[in-house]
């Protein structure tokens, strides 16, 4: 039995325990009176899920409670259903819970005043808003777009100095899963630049979400550079794969460079290039 034909029934019935949880949230959130607001991000902020969206949830509460309703997140999660497991960090004021029917809950918790207008909160579904702040916030957001800082583009730079210069180190020392880690930051940077140059609000360093598949923003040739830049743990391989990506690199750098009035400084990167190629 193949491994999506043994788990179907269940991934098909994925859609109805995320509403299940999504109503016990709801029922128990907003009845609560330090709960100002309620909305959902990602996905099904953009009415766009599949069988495994996740629920990104966000919970603004009254600023007298904020830090006992942090560090009761965990607990509150429980009451949304069974949690097999929770991804925490003690002092965040977020928690991700997985529960027993394979949907990933993923709760923050905000002050009153934390919260100002962003791409981020473009695309959201309101669910409570008791005085109409997160109403007013999103509609002040839909205007807003994104473009790079210059300070953006020159730190973007360094970064892909420094992992190609770490690749061939790690290489070096026979360090394959540290080399292959920094590999796969020089494609994530690559992603980066191309959000940038796009105009799109790049992921959070290190989140591959949305970045393939059929929610990928990325146009085709992209996608297809992606799938050229994939490498084995074969060091030659490794460095070819690094290689292959300069081309890419120094137009796209050369784009971004014109559009925040940054110095190319051609000469910089042939020689950071040079020294391990």
């Amino acid at each position: 039995m193949g491994l999506y034909v043994k788990y179907k029934g269940r991934d098909s019935e994925l859609p109805r325990h995320r509403e299940r949880i999504m109503h016990s949230i709801e029922k128990d959130l907003i009845h609560d009176q330090n709960v100002l607001s309620v909305f959902y991000g990602g996905s099904i902020g953009e009415n766009s899920t599949d069988l495994f969206s996740d629920i990104d949830l966000r919970i603004v509460v009254n600023d007298k409670v904020f830090e006992e309703y942090r560090l009761n997140k965990k607990g509150r999660a429980k009451k949304w259903g069974n949690v097999l497991f929770f991804e925490d960090n003690p002092r965040a004021s977020h928690t991700v819970a997985h529960y027993t029917n394979f949907i990933k809950v993923d709760a923050f918790y905000y002050r009153s005043q934390q919260l100002q207008p962003s791409v981020w909160l473009q695309n959201i579904k309101i669910v409570h808003d008791t005085d109409g702040v997160m109403i007013s916030l999103s509609e002040n957001s839909k205007c807003l777009t994104y473009q790079p800082a210059l300070e953006e583009v020159e730190s973007w730079r360094d970064k892909i100095f420094a992992y190609v210069h770490e690749v061939y180190r790690r290489v070096s020392r026979g360090e394959i899963y540290y080399a292959l880690r920094c590999l796969d930051n020089l494609r994530l940077s690559m992603i980066t630049a191309w959000h940038m140059e796009a105009g799109l609000q790049p992921n959070t360093f290190g989140d591959w979400a949305r970045l393939q598949g059929t929610r990928s923003k990325l146009e085709t040739w992209q996608l297809k550079l992606l799938e050229e830049w994939f490498s084995s743990p074969e060091p030659s391989e490794i460095m070819k794969v690094m290689t292959s990506m300069f081309p890419e690199f120094k137009r796209v750098h050369a784009c971004l460079c014109q559009k925040v009035g940054l110095e190319e400084n051609n000469s910089l990167a042939e020689k950071v290039l040079e020294m391990i190629n």
